[in-house]
């Protein structure tokens, strides 16, 4: 990587051997209740003040918003500070990803990144990081890091040795309990146009809910149903996905009904590089919330802390009068309706092992330190070029509260297209409290559901 690493940890902490340092001490654990947030973030701001103290993020909602309503932006006076171009971001270089520093280079003057204050409104509720001080004295990587155990709830390394715990922390993220929402994905050609899919989903998090025991949750993470509501060719399809915590040993269990065939069938290969459903291949299933599943293909490497520019409370992309018109341009976003501010990150670069055969030779993410949501990445082709960069935009919810993406998107460098979800296109606000349980994502469920 071009830029100076600023807080270099370690080379390859987890290898082949399967060895792998996992919980820590209590007398480390303190530390949670001291330099460090609960969630294992350093909880003083920078020495130039550019990055402020972590002071409980934004746990109270701003004045003017009620539960049921889409997301408000807290900070509607803030206006940029600067913009990078692609003319200036020589300026900021030391501050910038390799992937953004790409698409400045090459996407000419539409492609900008106008830069705000930073604001750490990353929050959790209490309960939340009360299990993040338990996981943190118990957790442990399985054998060679395809799970974790006697963890719960939220990230279990919240003081992590090595990139494998961060990664895992990324998966394992708090996202409440349960959601419901509806929102649009869209492959735009390289004019613009586009035809967006648009999907309504319901989240379980098992692993997260509040009171629940490892022992109880079946090994499950989530579960998670999606249902197609347009296009018509597409509506009625269903797609179900039982998550699991130890995907080697229990994988990753799919179905997906056809409206078409009107059968529910399983589906296994919904994982790894197999092509996103409605991506145009400009996507694998794996960058579905920046990564998911089992870490198993590659062999991954904490490269340190950095500060970047980043993604961060991007309510002018979740605005609830925000169509997909007023944010799809080709070839990018409409870059004046993001937002980037100056944070800390982790940065683990995942490298393919021999024999595997993923799409991607190497990737590099970029892990908030305050939420440990993977904010960007960037993924390599066989001959080790940058072949595509991923962002995810996010935003404090303000019902739980939860700091969550909003939007995601991944662009294709090689041919200028990209893929976006998340696009909220004035559908209403995210519930966080639906009333789901176990059983209606069971196989049966999803049947009688499909035949309503």
């Amino acid at each position: 990587m071009r830029n100076q690493v600023i807080a270099g940890v370690a080379a390859i902490l987890f290898g082949a051997s399967g060895t792998a340092v996992s919980k820590v001490s209590p007398k480390q654990a303190d530390r949670l209740d001291g330099e460090l947030t609960p969630v294992g973030a350093e909880r003083a701001g920078n020495p130039s003040g550019t990055i402020p103290d972590w002071t409980g993020g934004l746990k109270t909602p701003p004045e003017g918003w009620r539960k049921g309503q889409v997301e408000i932006n807290p900070f509607p006076e803030d206006e940029p500070l600067f913009v990078i171009t692609g003319d200036n971001y020589t300026l900021y270089r030391d501050r910038l990803s390799d992937g953004h520093l790409r698409m400045l280079e090459q996407y000419g003057a539409d492609f900008f990144m106008p830069v705000y204050q930073t604001r750490r409104t990353a929050a959790f509720p209490d309960h939340v990081y009360d299990k993040s001080r338990d996981n943190a004295v118990q957790s442990e990587l399985l054998d060679n890091g395809n799970g974790v155990r006697n963890t719960i709830m939220t990230s279990p390394f919240p003081i992590p040795k090595n990139g494998l715990e961060v990664i895992w922390n990324h998966i394992l993220r708090y996202r409440g309990n349960e959601v419901a929402f509806r929102s649009a994905s869209a492959t735009p050609q390289t004019d613009g146009a586009f035809n967006p899919v648009v999907n309504d989903y319901e989240y379980f998090f098992a692993y997260s809910k509040k009171g629940a025991e490892l022992e109880e949750i079946d090994n499950k993470i989530f579960y998670l149903k999606t249902d197609t509501i347009a296009p018509s060719s597409l509506a009625g399809t269903i797609t179900l996905v039982h998550e699991t915590l130890d995907q080697i040993r229990s994988p990753r269990l799919a179905w997906r009904y056809d409206a078409g065939s009107r059968r529910l069938r399983r589906s296994p290969n919904l994982a790894y590089e197999t092509d996103l459903p409605n991506s145009s291949s400009l996507r694998s299933v794996d960058q579905k919330d920046m990564y998911n599943g089992a870490p198993n293909q590659y062999d991954w490497t904490l490269k340190g802390k950095r500060e970047l520019y980043v993604p961060y409370n991007a309510y002018a992309l979740h605005a609830g009068d925000v169509t997909a018109d007023d944010v799809i341009r080709p070839r990018h976003i409409n870059q004046a309706l993001a937002r980037y501010e100056l944070h800390r990150v982790w940065v683990v670069e995942a490298k393919r092992r021999t024999g595997i055969g993923h799409i991607y030779d190497r990737r590099v993410f970029y892990v908030d330190e305050d939420s440990w949501q993977i904010l960007a990445s960037e993924e390599y082709d066989e001959d080790g070029q940058l072949w595509r960069v991923s962002e995810a935009h996010n935003i404090s919810y303000y019902s739980v509260p939860v700091f969550w993406t909003t939007m995601e998107m991944t662009y294709d460098l090689k041919a200028e297209r990209y893929y976006i979800d998340g696009l909220d296109d004035g559908f209403p606000a995210y519930d966080f409290s639906p009333g789901f349980r176990g059983s209606d994502f069971t196989a049966s469920a999803a049947r009688r559901a499909a035949r309503r």
